[in-house]
């Protein structure tokens, strides 16, 4: 997995036609994970305003707004691939445009959760 973390405020600082551009970049990006059959799917998230924080503290089920995080990154979404390797995986992440403006994680996925048919 593959996650995307940006600062929307940096990203709204663009000239259009640099927004324009990492918008086909990923466009291109993702043409080339589906002709290899490697994009296994992905979305991206709300802003993180809409964000709301569940913790469960002595049985109580407490609910927050936001993710309280001292940072001006968020998770801004997620792709999942199906690739040979990790190495593919950095390669692929070290091209999606976020990694220049902010960070792409890459996680292996452990376990996949499926609902009951």
């Amino acid at each position: 997995m593959l996650l995307i973390y940006n600062d929307p405020a940096a990203m709204e600082r663009l000239p259009q036609a640099e927004q324009d551009k990492l918008m086909a970049d990923v466009g291109g990006l993702m043409e080339e994970l589906n002709a290899k059959h490697e994009l296994v799917g992905g979305d991206a998230l709300a802003d993180a305003s809409q964000t709301r924080t569940v913790r469960v503290v002595d049985g109580s089920v407490a609910t927050t707004d936001g993710p309280f995080v001292e940072v001006k990154e968020h998770l801004a979404g997620y792709i999942i691939v199906d690739v040979s390797s990790l190495e593919r995986a950095i390669e692929i992440a070290s091209r999606w445009p976020d990694a220049r403006f902010g960070a792409m994680e890459v996680r292996p996925v452990v376990n996949t959760i499926t609902p009951d048919e």
